[in-house]
């Protein structure tokens, strides 16, 4: 049961340098209109690191909104200009100072898409060794690494919250775990 929905208008209430907030009049095909609320970014990216040694690189730090902190996959928003590869190559080599030997796309999803209209883009890289990590200067990281059956059973204990992290886990761990 589909109903086709008119945009009728849309307006920028706000702007940043990372998303907009924005408002949508709109139009059901039965005429009945409505209004709809959002944030639009140019979407993200997040890295899931490997080591030489089988190992997975994630980064902790502390995350303002929930008041505590995450263990997570590197990753970010996608800059201006920038291409996806671009962009995972910058988050990586800020949030945790390697550089991906390889790079590969391996899927992609939309994290909240009631809320945010926002496509985060999910890599695997194979890493080196570890230069110096440069964050932005709102970031505190410090770096984790952990072979895949822990990082699976950091996600069953909770020690791995984020939701993000775990949908990019779900697109690679057949990679490790069989």
């Amino acid at each position: 049961m589909s109903r086709k929905i008119k945009k009728i208008s849309e307006e920028t209430i706000h702007k940043n340098p990372w998303c907009e907030y924005k408002h949508d009049e709109f139009k059901f095909s039965n005429g009945k209109a409505g209004d709809y609320y959002y944030l639009e970014s140019r979407g993200g990216v997040m890295i899931v690191p490997v080591l030489p040694d089988g190992r997975i690189v994630l980064v902790r730090q502390y995350r303002y909104l929930t008041d505590r902190h995450s263990i997570e996959f590197p990753g970010g928003g996608i800059k201006n200009g920038m291409t996806l590869t671009q962009a995972a190559n910058l988050e990586l080599k800020e949030e945790t100072g390697y550089d991906a030997e390889e790079l590969i796309l391996v899927g992609e999803f939309e994290p909240s898409k009631g809320l945010i209209k926002d496509r985060m883009h999910i890599f695997m890289a194979q890493v080196g060794e570890a230069g110096v990590s440069k964050p932005d200067e709102t970031e505190s990281m410090e770096i984790i690494a952990r072979y895949p059956d822990e990082v699976e059973a950091m996600i069953r204990r909770n020690d791995i919250w984020d939701g993000e992290t775990m949908a990019a886990w779900s697109l690679v761990r057949h990679q490790f775990i069989t």
